[in-house]
């Protein structure tokens, strides 16, 4: 794990396990975000999340209302990804006004993390291309012949991805009852209402 952190740190792109896949990584600042898009052929017009050891390391990033750190407690760890609010204009390339964050629960994307702050989350395969469940496998297909990926090895389980979420800031972020449920995955959409229905 020390290689990819290093790696992240010095503004290169990693794999690294997640709960569903491996995740392609880098820190979201312009240059990494050049070489992460470059890599997956991606268009710059698809904003990538953000994944974190916790929800508080994007604190100085977005505004964090009371109600995502509630569901966030409430839910399976790692299965929802929260819309949030950036507090200044981020890169587009990571949503500019909202970004999509993701708290993550596999052991060692929580060590990961906790050394490298906030990694994209995005998937570690080519746009159009499946994704493999070994992130030695995944780190290796995307490689380049000038840019071997560094990768925190790992074999990932599959199956749905998070459950994409937001809320209606337009009432301010004390209070915000108004949950839109934006990509249902491990959380189904119901859960998710019965969930807001209950805090009423």
């Amino acid at each position: 794990m020390e290689r990819a952190v290093n790696v992240a740190l010095e503004g290169g792109c990693i794999v690294y396990p997640t709960s569903t896949q491996p995740a392609l990584g880098c820190i979201p600042n312009s240059d990494s975000l050049d070489v992460l898009f470059k890599l997956k052929k991606r268009g710059y017009d698809q904003p990538v999340s953000l994944g974190v050891a916790k929800i508080e390391q994007v604190e100085d990033l977005v505004e964090i209302p009371d109600v995502a750190s509630e569901i966030l407690g409430d839910f399976p760890p790692g299965s929802l990804t929260l819309l949030l609010r950036a507090k200044e204009p981020l890169d587009p390339r990571v949503g500019g006004n909202m970004v999509a964050v993701r708290v993550m629960s596999h052991p060692s994307a929580i060590a990961l993390l906790e050394k490298t702050g906030p990694l994209t989350a995005t998937s570690a395969n080519v746009s159009g291309q499946p994704p493999v469940e070994d992130c030695e496998v995944a780190a290796g297909l995307i490689s380049t012949l000038d840019k071997e990926i560094a990768f925190v090895s790992g074999r990932c389980k599959g199956g749905l991805p998070s459950t994409l979420i937001s809320w209606d800031y337009s009432y301010g972020s004390s209070d915000m009852s108004e949950i839109e449920v934006l990509r249902e995955g491990v959380v189904g959409m119901e859960e998710v209402q019965e969930w807001s229905k209950s805090r009423t």
